[in-house]
């Protein structure tokens, strides 16, 4: 049996009520598919995420900028302290074979910008404002030729997401 599939998501840890009712639907997509979420493992977009994962009965990695297992948002089932702060932002990229971003500034842009380096797909929810909106249907540069591909919704996350792991 191979391994479940690994979606990251990205976004402020000070979000709006938008982007938390994004991120809660985006959670509950990716324990549904069935994937594992993997995400900063603290407030704001990443524990709604969680928050919808684990509801859906979905698993969540939370990958964490410090030391104290204490940071992590209760919703987390496995959490890793990394003690190397923003550093850590590259790992949460490299753990998940896709990325959705859910708003965001720049912490998340920087996220971003590896998932981008490091040819991962990327989604971004439309209308959750910040990162997301700026950069949903575009290329960040000339690397790739593909564009971040935008969602407006919990059902089209779900067909992109799907259409995506069908070779899995």
């Amino acid at each position: 049996m191979g391994r479940r599939p690994q979606i990251v998501v990205i976004g402020s840890s000070t979000a709006s009520e938008t982007e938390m009712e994004a991120a809660r639907a985006a959670g509950a997509v990716i324990a549904a598919l069935p994937a594992t979420l993997i995400c900063g493992g603290r407030g704001g977009v990443m524990a709604a995420a969680s928050r919808g994962a684990e509801n859906a009965g979905g698993m969540v990695v939370a990958i964490l900028p410090g030391s104290d297992f204490s940071e992590a948002n209760a919703y987390c089932d496995v959490v890793l302290p990394t003690g190397i702060g923003y550093a850590r932002n590259l790992s949460n990229i490299l753990a998940g074979d896709a990325v959705v971003v859910i708003g965001g500034a720049s912490g998340t842009l920087s996220e971003l910008a590896y998932a981008w380096q490091f040819g991962k797909p990327l989604f971004a929810w439309k209308g959750t404002g910040g990162v997301a909106d700026q950069y949903a249907g575009k290329r960040v540069d000339r690397r790739r030729n593909e564009r971040i591909v935008p969602v407006e919704g919990a059902e089209e996350l779900k067909v992109q997401l799907k259409q995506l792991l069908l070779d899995f």
